[in-house]
């Protein structure tokens, strides 16, 4: 298995496939539109599939493809069958803005895909369009939620980052979305990554915030963690009657029990959603090395692994990737 220093099992892998994007999300990239990589500086199919390979027989066992928006980029549902096929991975995921998932649900669920989160920010049309900078898009989502659903890409979960001012006056709404539909709601902390710099902590819905607000109308009972590396605080109605989930990285932070390592569309490996250092493996992938050299190149890496983000501290840096560029 690999370890890191600190003695935490890395059994976790997000992939990011593309750096582009339909949507330009307020707390994830600029409203530039045309900054993205050259498409020679991204990693082919081929490359992240030997990378998967590799990191599943050093004991990675799940793999979220991500973007950018992931749908975009041409041959990704063959991929993600590709992946299915690789010996140790036994979960694969997918996340997706929605909004190509009318079109792509019955092929993504016919590769393998056992289940997708969708990023649904606003269930109200105009301010849906104005966090996401994409007009008119909303309903697609929607669209996207119940192809996936009919697709059997189930559990489908919903991601809702929480901005103040912004959202947050819809939590009850996005309750009652868990509660009406067979979705696993999860209300997410606005963390600093945001193109425009404009995050600050006076727009962090916590928590506690979140559970205040939805208990006394719904009133909630907590799921125990099924395992420690678990990223979402879990609750249940107590009516039975759907799921909400709190990811909370700034208010109840969990890099104690971090899980996780990401692979850019680039080929950098990023120990942490807000590491200040990359690790290049698309040199190493380009220049010969075996598949021997990367797996101790990537056990080394591992064994740098930030204890945590740091967001808390008073000389915390944000990353000069983005969300976007990163991979959500």
């Amino acid at each position: 298995m690999l370890k890191d220093k600190f003695g935490r099992q890395i059994h976790d892998l997000r992939i990011s496939v593309t750096d582009r994007c339909n949507f330009a999300c307020v707390y994830c990239k600029s409203a530039v539109t045309d900054d993205y990589l050259p498409q020679p500086e991204l990693l082919t199919w081929d490359e992240f599939l030997s990378v998967a390979r590799i990191l599943a027989r050093l004991g990675i066992r799940k793999v979220r493809v991500t973007g950018g928006e992931p749908l975009l980029r041409p041959g990704v549902v063959d991929f993600i069958a590709r992946l299915g096929e690789i010996e140790g991975l036994d979960d694969i995921a997918l996340t997706t803005n929605g909004y190509l998932l009318p079109e792509m649900a019955q092929e993504l669920a016919a590769a393998g895909a056992p289940r997708v989160t969708v990023s649904l920010d606003s269930l109200r049309p105009e301010k849906f369009a104005k966090l996401t900078r994409a007009p008119a898009s909303g309903e697609k989502v929607v669209a996207g939620i119940d192809a996936a659903l009919a697709a059997g890409l189930a559990p489908v979960k919903v991601n809702i980052v929480l901005v103040r001012g912004f959202n947050d006056d819809e939590l009850l709404e996005f309750a009652r979305l868990a509660r009406r539909r067979n979705v696993m709601v999860r209300l997410i902390e606005y963390m600093p990554l945001d193109g425009d710099r404009a995050w600050n902590r006076a727009l962090v819905v916590t928590a506690q915030e979140v559970v205040e607000t939805i208990h006394p109308m719904f009133p909630l009972l907590e799921i125990p963690r099924r395992f420690p590396s678990e990223t979402a605080l879990r609750y249940r109605f107590a009516d039975g009657q759907g799921e909400i989930g709190i990811i909370a990285p700034i208010s109840v932070p969990f890099c104690g029990q971090c899980s996780r390592i990401r692979l850019t569309a680039d080929g950098k490996i990023r120990t942490c959603l807000f590491s200040l250092k990359e690790h290049d493996l698309r040199h190493l992938l380009r220049n010969g090395a075996g598949d021997e050299d990367l797996a101790q190149f990537v056990m080394k890496v591992v064994g740098e692994k930030e204890p945590g983000h740091r967001i808390n501290e008073p000389d915390f840096v944000q990353p000069d990737r983005t969300m976007l560029s990163i991979g959500g």
